[in-house]
């Protein structure tokens, strides 16, 4: 390697040449990464595991999304214009018309129906585990023109007229894999409280979730739907428009003419607040690697500042040595983000082969995506990763900029003066004030963007503040022994060095105490929540299939058999229907249940008002509606909405009511009204209660005693409620993992910056020795200064932390999935916290003070004698 050219003495504005930087990082920086191979390393691995992270979760949300959408267009194929019932069925002599209008050149309607299926066994106790699946009735003759995939094709042996027989269905791949079947076996659907049989034909091409086609007829018999269609596809014919054709069908109250595309838009919106989310708090990882890239830099600098005093002298300038440090910083940051590119995308793929595209939403359930790659978006992870590893290194590089060569070869820092200081208070209280406002703006497209940027402002503007809160805490403190007044005095008197020492400990805490406030917070509201929509002891539902699904439900016939048995003191049955009130946005849910006493039956949201059932309006039901439907449909208490339902029907908003469970909007209305609007005396699910001193398991086997009752599924109301909070806990098990690595990576940033500044006092402590302290009292100096500023770092970070969870709690949430809930601090759990902070923090700087002073500190004031 050519040596470096020397400087004119006689010129002051001498800079060294071009490429200069590259290579001071080989000669330079170079040694020391292989000094420290450990320490850098961390770095690497910080930036890893944040692009990693965030990488693998983009990989598997965009597959999954892109397979999702390719089945929605498999089985929807690819139509001019669809028709499809608001909510549940339509009367098929709409196709007839549509057929004949001279502006349709294809129509196919279409049966859709979400059941479960089973394979069939010798008796019903040993038959194999139920699947939910999709039932697609159509006319294998017209609709193979509009959706190919959904052509039946007939196993070998199988008579030519197998695709109109009514007694076969044709299974794609997803719903032989996991019923393992093949052409030729049984398979039985659920088709209300009875499990009837076909057999499998043969298969059909479309992906997706688990898919049974079979003829229209068949499906429209077994589904009690005769004489009725879910959807009717139209290819029109050239020149003809959408919207004319409409005007002349004249359709019916409650059928809706939609788009192409709409469908895909409706899968986007249903799942992209948790995308959305999810992303965010992968990002989490490497916002507080960023801190970690601080420290490790900051120990470097500290530890070369000799180095770079003299490189300084020589005639590198204060802006070359900024770039000196920065350099590294990218080096490492692009190192790192390549392997979390690498290691995300392994992740990523092994997630999507043995857990599929769900990340525990509950979105893309049964779906075995195949990764989707894409170049720009890895160049945007890459370029993130090196983002946060400069961001991180910035200090760094600034105090090697400012770094006074004079004094940094005489082993002297230097301080910032009071300028600077009044600058960084006014910046970090800027930051507050900044996040504080952004967390009141509205959402952008639906998502919290503000709310985002307001935690990024009150994170940066807290530990920017941290010098501030060191002198309010530590200010009025005193002590008696000499290790002790020192360690005070010094934190006190270098609180502008504690932004650098407990940086990471205050973004660390902070961010742990908002995820351990806002889980904590949503837990115990989806606790009381369970307990006041679970009034009853006991649940019956015809099958697991969704709420509002055609295929399985409870007759009024039965119900009535139910009700009237001995032992059972009261039921109420409840209907879900899916009710689509805009075609871009996921279906709202519709339920219609007993509404006696609506305050104590539904947990009516904090800040809504319950009007006065004489203010409704003559012709209108009184309705609930859920937080939802305020924020994505503007209804408030004492509005009007018509709903497209049977012969019509018009609500009055009477109150909002709390729903963790539909994210997209429910209505609440009484049962009777909906029978009167639809005729549907159907029942998706019937709460019991017993009589006093009934066992439950005895109720239960009365149940099933009666005619069509075999295979009812009982659940109580224990089980349903420790199951949904199992599945809470598992869908927060990531946060835990993150508050682990973020307080890791806080207390990694201790040490590092403890055994920066340890170094850069070794001619302190060696004065110290000359004055008779000891060795021990020395490190115990340092723990004392580690225990004073890691206090104020975690009180600090825990303020700031219920800041960022109010934030969370009432911003983030509301604007995200459009529920709120009360903030909760679990104050034992938050002290618990903070205290093995302050601990582990106080170890950590006694253990980086002995091993940065191992060597006789006294030879270290040598040059002074």
């Amino acid at each position: 390697m050519s040596s470096l050219p020397a400087p004119d003495p006689t010129s002051s504005a001498w800079r060294a040449p071009p490429g200069v930087v590259r290579a001071l990082v080989r000669r330079y920086a170079w040694p020391e990464w292989r000094l420290h191979p450990w320490r850098h390393a961390t770095v690497v691995v910080a930036v890893l595991l944040g692009v990693a992270l965030a990488w693998s979760v983009h990989l598997i949300n965009r597959s999954a999304l892109a397979e999702f959408s390719q089945a929605v267009r498999a089985v929807n194929g690819e139509p001019d214009l669809e028709l499809r019932a608001a909510a549940g069925s339509f009367d098929e002599q709409v196709y007839a018309r549509a057929a004949r209008h001279p502006q349709v050149q294809v129509a196919s309607p279409v049966v859709e129906v979400q059941t479960q299926a089973r394979v069939p066994a010798a008796d019903t106790a040993s038959a194999g585990p139920s699947v939910g699946v999709r039932v697609l009735g159509i006319d294998a003759l017209v609709a193979p023109a509009i959706a190919p995939r959904l052509l039946p094709r007939a196993a070998e042996g199988q008579d030519r007229l197998a695709l109109v027989d009514p007694g076969l269905v044709f299974l794609n791949p997803a719903a032989q894999r996991v019923l393992g079947v093949q052409p030729g076996d049984r398979l039985e659907l659920r088709a209300g409280t009875q499990w009837r049989a076909w057999k499998v034909a043969g298969s059909v091409g479309a992906g997706g979730g688990p898919l049974v086609v079979m003829d229209i007829a068949g499906a429209q018999e077994a589904f009690g739907l005769l004489g009725r269609v879910s959807r009717i596809d139209l290819k029109l014919a050239p020149g003809a428009e959408g919207s004319a054709l409409l005007d002349a069908l004249a359709l019916p109250a409650g059928v809706r003419g939609i788009a192409p595309g709409a469908a895909e838009e409706r899968i986007s919106h249903l799942s992209r607040a948790y995308r959305v989310n999810l992303t965010v708090l992968a990002f989490v990882a490497l916002f507080t690697g960023g801190f970690l890239v601080f420290s490790v830099l900051a120990l470097s600098v500290a530890k070369r500042s000799a180095q770079l005093a003299l490189l300084g002298v020589l005639g590198l300038t204060a802006r070359e040595r900024r770039q000196l440090v920065l350099a590294e910083a990218a080096f490492l940051g692009g190192v790192g983000s390549a392997a979390g590119l690498a290691a995300g995308t392994g992740l990523a793929s092994l997630a999507l082969r043995f857990f599929g595209g769900d990340l525990g939403g509950g979105y893309f359930t049964g779906v075995q995506p195949s990764l989707q790659w894409s170049t720009p978006a890895a160049g945007a992870h890459l370029a993130l990763g090196v983002a946060a590893a400069l961001a991180g290194a910035w200090l760094p590089a600034r105090q090697a900029e400012r770094l006074p060569p004079a004094q940094a070869l005489k082993g002297l820092g230097s301080v910032p003066s009071a300028v600077e200081r009044r600058w960084r208070r006014a910046g970090g209280l800027a930051l507050l004030a900044a996040g504080a406002l952004l967390a009141l703006l509205p959402p952008v497209a639906g998502l919290p963007l503000f709310a985002y940027a307001s935690v990024a402002c009150l994170l940066l503007g807290g530990i920017a503040c941290v010098p501030e809160a060191v002198s309010l805490v530590l200010g009025r403190l005193r002590a008696r022994r000499p290790e002790t007044l020192l360690a005070l005095e010094r934190a006190r008197r270098q609180r502008h060095t504690a932004t650098t020492a407990v940086a990471g400990v205050v973004a660390s805490l902070s961010l742990s105490v908002a995820l351990t406030v806002m889980v904590g917070s949503f837990r115990a509201s989806v606790s009381q929540w369970l307990d006041q929509v679970l009034p009853a002891p006991l649940y019956v539902r015809a099958g697991l299939s969704p709420a509002g699904s055609e295929g399985a439900f409870l007759d009024e016939g039965l119900v009535d058999a139910i009700a009237g048995l001995p032992g059972v003191a009261r039921v109420e049955p409840l209907r879900v229907t899916p009710l689509l009130l805009e075609p871009q946005r996921p279906p709202v849910a519709l339920i219609a249940r007993a509404l006696d006493d609506p305050a104590r039956q539904l947990p009516l949201a904090g800040r809504s008002r319950l009007l006065d059932e004489r203010e409704r309006p003559d012709g209108a039901v009184a309705a609930f509606v859920s937080e939802a439907m305020v924020d994505l449909y503007d209804l408030q208490p004492g509005q009007r909405l018509p709903l497209p339902l049977g012969s019509g029907l018009e609500i009055w908003v009477q109150g909002v009511w709390r729903d963790y469970a539909r994210q997209h909007g429910s209505i609440v209305i009484a049962r009777a009204a909906y029978v009167r609007a639809t005729g549907d005396t159907r029942v998706n699910d019937l709460a019991l209660w017993p009589d006093a001193g009934l066992d439950l398991a005895e109720l239960q086997a009365r149940v099933r005693a009666l005619p069509g009752a075999q295979t009812l599924e009982f659940t109580s109301a224990q089980t349903i409620r420790s199951a949904s909070l199992r599945i809470f806990d598992r869908s927060f098990a990531v946060t835990y993992w993150l508050q682990a690595v973020a307080i890791a990576i806080g207390l990694f940033g201790i040490a590092a910056t403890t055994s920066a500044q340890t170094l850069a006092r070794r001619k302190e402590f060696g004065l110290l020795r000359h004055l008779g302290f000891t060795r021990s009292q020395v490190m115990r100096l340092v723990a004392l200064e580690g225990l004073a500023w890691t206090t104020v770092g975690a009180l600090w970070g825990t303020a700031l932390g219920i800041a960022v969870s109010a934030v969370l709690v009432h911003v983030v949430n509301p604007q995200s999935f459009h529920w709120t809930m009360e903030l909760q601090l679990p104050f034992a759990r938050l002290a618990a916290l903070a205290l093995t902070v302050v601990a582990a923090g106080t170890a950590t700087a006694w253990w980086a003070a002995r091993a940065a002073i191992r060597h006789d500190v006294v030879l270290a004031v040598k040059e002074d004698w």
